[in-house]
């Protein structure tokens, strides 16, 4: 029986990363995304190899919606349809919104936003075609439920994805293709690791997350025990809201 397939986006480091090798250890065949880290992913990939899987590794800019289509395109050809994606890959452009710059705020909407279209669109149709089922799960943030200081550009688009995960879940819903959203808190990654120690103490289990307790959460969504879970915002944040 050929093991299903699943494409993660931004899987060169931090919640992405621990994703793909958790979807890796539960046995699925990997196809592994990232724009410029090349150090990082061949690191993903190492630890992917670890459990007999070769992954497939994949550079874009999500932002560049011609370029993914024909790379998605062909490699569903070589290798088969998807029967999951995890839409994770995203930036974040910090700044007072009296302040912010048009580039900042174009970044980040056409990153994170628009690349969930531009990644998953062209999959959705043949996960149809295909009868086989299929899990799509987006990364928000509580940034995206709450919104935060100096993030007006980046929590428009984690909302906006938690808005697009509930619209493509109801689309999607008879085909038994599930759709669903993790909003984590604050995770040790890259990403948090400039904010100031003081924030942990307004976390009610006064620890940051980990990327792997992401990663469990996605694991679950794609298992068969959530089959009958959709159209869901699934926060992980210690408590914090």
């Amino acid at each position: 029986m050929t093991a299903k397939r699943a494409l993660v986006t931004g899987a060169s480091k931090g919640i992405g990363k621990a994703i793909a090798i958790r979807l890796a250890k539960d046995g699925y065949q990997l196809a592994i995304h990232y724009n410029r880290d090349k150090a990082g992913i061949e690191e993903t990939a190492a630890e992917i190899r670890k459990f007999n899987i070769e992954p497939v590794i994949m550079q874009f800019d999500v932002c560049d919606r011609e370029t993914i289509r024909s790379i998605l395109e062909k490699d569903i050809e070589a290798n088969g349809i998807y029967y999951g994606v995890v839409c994770n890959a995203g930036i974040t452009k910090d700044n007072a919104f009296p302040s912010m710059s048009g580039e900042e705020w174009d970044a980040v909407i056409h990153t994170n936003l628009g690349g969930f279209y531009n990644v998953v669109q062209p999959l959705v149709m043949p996960m149809v075609r295909n009868r086989s089922k299929g899990r799509i799960v987006t990364i928000s943030s509580i940034s995206g439920l709450i919104g935060n200081r100096g993030q007006v550009n980046y929590s428009a688009t984690k909302a906006g994805l938690i808005g697009a995960t509930k619209s493509l879940a109801l689309e999607l819903a008879k085909r038994e293709i599930t759709v669903n959203c993790i909003a984590p808190g604050i995770i040790t990654t890259e990403m948090t690791s400039g904010i100031p120690e003081e924030v942990k103490q307004t976390i009610p289990m006064r620890r940051y997350g980990l990327p792997e307790e992401i990663a469990g959460v996605c694991s679950f969504l794609f298992s068969d025990d959530a089959s009958y879970v959709t159209r869901q915002v699934i926060s992980v944040n210690g408590g914090l809201i």
